[in-house]
Parts: C-alpha cells; structure tokens; sequence
C-alpha cells in the first residue's frame, strides 16, 4: 500500500515542523503533502526545507476544507491519510492505519492524545445512529481513507468551515462504507490551536453561529427535512443552552455572552438548514458533496515539488 499523508497548515511553523518530524521518523516512507494558506510566519520556507515533505501546495484561500481537497488532487497514494499542524502520529500508527484498510475498511481512525496538565487525555469511540443510519465520527486530523472511498465522497465539503469531518462521516454512512477504530492508530496533538478552529480575522461569525449552521447544514444535507433532524438540532441547542447558564450561575460567563450566544443560534439553524436543503438538491447522489474536490479545479496556487 502507498499512502500519502495530506497536512493542511496555516500559520502554525512551529507546530507543524513537530507534526512533519513524527512524520519522517514514523512513516518514513509516505508521500508528504503540505497545503499551505496564506501564511506570514515563515511556514513556507520551513516547509520547502523539511526532509519530510515531498510536495508543498501554496493555497489562495483560508479554508481547512479547501486545503484538504488541494491535498487530495496531489495526493499519489492508492491511500491518503489526513493529519493535522499540531498533531504527532505515533510509533504505531502506520502499521494500525496499513492493517485496518488492508482488512477491507475504506476509512480508519483512532484516539486524539492531548497533553494536559498532570498527564495526557484521550478521546474514545464515537458513534452514534442517526436517522437509522450508524454512524463512525472521526477527528479530521487523523483519519485515512482508501483511495476508492476518498473518490467517492469527493474529498470535504468545502462550504464547511468547522464540522467537515463529521459531514464526511455521515456521508460514509450513507455509502455503506466501512470505518475502522483502532486504538493503536493514535496521534498526540501538541497545541489547541487547531487551524479548523481559526475564523478568518475579518469574519463575522461567531463561533456559536458557525457551529450551528454547520450542525444544521450537513444533517439536513445528509437527511433532509424532517422531524428527527429538527428535533436532533433542538436538543443540542438545548444542551449548549443549559450548559452556558450553567456558567452563567457560576460567575464563569456573563449573562450578555448568553444573551449573544442565543441570538446567533436561531438564524444560523435557519440559514444552515436552507444552504443544506439546496446542497441536498444539487448533489443528490449519496455523496452529498456539491463542494468538494471536482468542483474546485480552478484553485489558485503555487506547487513545489522535491
């Protein structure tokens, strides 16, 4: 099997350059691919210099989503794995990833380390059923695919800005495809700042809304309208809801960032729904994905290759 490893970066030098060192040491053999937005930090030149890398793709556009699809159409591999600018694939990773799709899977993940003070926490298996369909949620940075599933839900969403990998998972589900945990198939993520969670400086999204249109957009994409996927929505207003005041009581928050936070979900669940009934329309194969990798081949960027 020849995998590649597609690493989506935006100002993240340092992080990155700990991400590509694991890289070299644990998979030494792997296509390095490296998707650069527009980063001022000196990523580039760190990037072009690394033994690691075996491509760098210089990226117009701030979006994790379109860096993971720039990734992908460069990507040689017959499997591509995802990891990201702060995370460390360890020991045994390649060997988990190699034996889960080498025994059928079409995708394969495994736990997120995160160094905490006073040691190290872990994420479990998630998976949940949704609208009959079991679904296998992964973190986007660190998944691999088969090259045949990766081509079939033709890479992420790209109108997604947080909630992309989740989207893909739903969409796996709907293909019947399989995705496999393995616990040994871990990376450790050095930093919390990820770059899906940066919002372009000149947004006007909050954080709050983002989540809730992306919440609304690909269930409703991925199910359509319905009354499980409105009340599936509502419960997790709910929850966030509860959860903030509870703050709030605790004199952790103040009652305007409730106030606030309330107001962005409302017209976000609104908006969410309406752009993932008209992406429902445009694509009505069961990959849902009028955004994703063949839709945007005229993608500005700059390519350097070793």
């Amino acid at each position: 099997m020849d995998l590649s490893v597609v690493v989506p970066t935006l100002n993240g030098r340092d992080a990155l350059a700990a991400s590509l060192d694991a890289l070299a040491a644990h998979a030494p053999a792997a296509e390095v691919v490296v998707a650069n937005g527009p980063s001022v930090d000196g990523t580039s030149g760190m990037a072009r210099t690394h033994d690691a890398v075996d491509v760098l793709l210089e990226l117009s556009e701030r979006n994790l989503n379109a860096a993971r699809n720039a990734g992908i159409a460069a990507a040689t591999g017959d499997a591509v794995a995802f990891v990201g600018q702060d995370t460390c694939v360890r020991r045994a990773w390649l060997d988990a990833v190699r034996d889960a799709l080498a025994d059928g899977a079409d995708a394969v993940t495994g736990p997120v380390h995160r160094n905490v003070e006073g040691g190290v926490t872990t994420e479990a298996e998630e998976r949940c059923e949704v609208a009959g369909r079991e679904v296998v949620f992964f973190d986007g940075g660190n998944v691999a695919f088969s090259r045949d599933a990766l081509d079939a839900l033709d890479g992420f969403d790209e109108y997604l800005q947080t909630g992309a990998a989740r989207d893909a998972a739903h969409r796996l589900a709907g293909m019947g495809c399989e995705v496999a945990w393995q616990p040994d198939a871990c990376v450790l993520r050095e930093e919390a700042d990820d770059i899906a969670h940066r919002l372009p400086e000149d947004s006007e999204d909050s954080a709050w809304g983002l989540k809730y249109r992306s919440l609304a957009y690909r269930l409703v994409k991925n199910y359509g309208m319905g009354a499980r996927i409105a009340a599936r929505v509502v419960r997790h207003a709910l929850g966030d809801a509860l959860s903030v005041g509870g703050d709030v009581a605790r004199g952790d928050a103040k009652l305007s960032e409730w106030a606030a936070a309330g107001r962005a979900v409302v017209p976000n669940i609104w908006r969410g729904s309406q752009d993932g009934m008209s992406a429902r329309v445009a694509d009505r194969s069961d990959r849902r994905n009028p955004n994703g990798v063949s839709s945007r081949m005229d993608r500005a960027m700059a390519r350097y290759d070793k």
